[in-house]
């Protein structure tokens, strides 16, 4: 088994620690947290009260799942990719929701600079985990 690289540490930590910003955002709100839901929009809100079980199903797969990929490359776990992708099925699903399927585009008009930069961001940075993880499958780093 070759020598774990620094690179996974550092990548480990620090996609766990913005994973669980996720998480953070998905569990204030379903246990409805009053102060954390006050700071939403009125768009966020409406929607998630409006969300089908379906939605519930792929949101907490997305988020769940970028915490477990990013526990798994920690743990050097060859299983660290097929989470990174279960969680990418999972933001498909609830960004079609979110953003196509609930209200046709205002959320995103009610969004900020910084939520669209969140936005973006959160896909691009799965899908490089996911390669990430692949990569390091393959080179033998995960087992």
């Amino acid at each position: 088994m070759p020598r774990t690289p620094f690179h996974l540490w550092f990548v480990g930590i620090v996609s766990l620690l913005w994973n669980a910003g996720g998480a953070f955002d998905y569990v204030m709100t379903r246990t409805n947290a009053a102060e954390y839901l006050a700071a939403q929009p009125a768009a966020r809100l409406m929607m998630l009260e409006q969300a089908p079980l379906w939605f519930d199903f792929t949101w907490a797969l997305g988020v769940w799942f970028s915490v477990l990929g990013s526990l798994l490359l920690l743990l050097r776990s060859r299983f660290a990719g097929p989470a990174f992708a279960l969680s990418l099925v999972g933001l498909i699903g609830s960004s079609i929701y979110t953003y196509g399927i609930a209200d046709g585009g205002s959320m995103l008009a009610a969004s900020g600079t910084m939520a669209i930069a969140f936005i973006i961001l959160i896909p691009v940075i799965l899908i490089l985990l996911w390669i990430y993880a692949r990569a390091m499958t393959k080179r033998g780093v995960l087992r």
